[in-house]
């Protein structure tokens, strides 16, 4: 099976946190598709885990990590239904997915000091006429820097082409006093 190649953003980024993220270096994939971010960060070294609502992409993902000689732990579940559980990853990446109720549940379910890398396409992609249209799919201007303004940012950016894009790398804060 031939997939499309991972985010370069994605790639590079979690190159740059290998050896900075705290072990045991948990990544959650989600949405993961059929695996080529999951299989990238487990190239890099990361316990990969992924989700995605799609029996088949789940299953392709395997697939593919077991041909790469790699890693991955898939499940395939509905996340509007089921929850993730609290401070399990130290790093979570998302692409090409909106789901503005799994915001909250994003910042949770990393470890304070854990990192999200989230790219995802913002309303000018409609200029573009291809892609995604509806407002369910698209970041309105500034949304994906607010949903995670709490954190450190350690890279933001919105992008109007190639594909109009909003990208972030941002740390969870570790609270005084903390353990972690």
């Amino acid at each position: 099976m031939l997939l499309d190649p991972p985010s370069r953003f994605v790639v590079e980024w979690a190159r740059t946190l290998a050896h900075r993220v705290a072990e045991p270096r948990r990544a959650l994939d989600v949405a993961m598709g059929r695996g080529r971010h999951a299989c990238a960060l487990a190239v890099e070294g990361y316990r990969v885990f992924g989700v995605d609502i799609k029996f088949e992409a789940v299953r392709d993902a395997m697939i593919e990590a077991a041909a790469q000689r790699v890693i991955v732990r898939g499940w395939c579940a509905d996340l509007t239904t089921f929850p993730l559980g609290r401070e399990r990853f130290e790093v979570i990446v998302v692409t090409r997915y909106l789901q503005r109720d799994l915001f909250q549940s994003l910042r949770q379910t990393l470890t304070p000091g854990g990192v999200v890398i989230y790219e995802t396409f913002t309303e000018a992609q409609r200029a573009l006429g291809r892609g995604p249209t509806s407002a369910d799919h698209l970041l309105r201007p500034g949304e994906l820097r607010s949903a995670f303004e709490d954190f450190e940012m350690l890279f933001y950016e919105e992008v109007p082409e190639p594909e109009a894009v909003a990208r972030i790398v941002a740390k969870r804060r570790i609270p005084p006093n903390s353990p972690w």
